[in-house]
């Protein structure tokens, strides 16, 4: 299976980790460390295109003349 990358913004504040994927703004999570902070984008993630969580607002791109 190969894995597939998703950006995502993060900042640091105070001792946490904050971030959010690209895809999905919305959804900002925490971690004491990049490495949670990273698991648990990825929970997000999961649970976001699980189909459980309804009306999930996404980011795209458009292309306009």
């Amino acid at each position: 299976m190969d894995m597939e990358l998703k950006k995502y913004t993060y900042w640091q504040d105070g001792n946490m980790w904050l971030g959010y994927l690209e895809e999905y703004p919305d959804y900002i999570t925490q971690g004491e460390s990049i490495e949670e902070l990273e698991e648990n984008l990825k929970d997000i993630y999961m649970e976001l295109n699980s189909g459980n969580i309804p009306s999930v607002r996404q980011v795209a791109e458009l292309a306009v003349a």
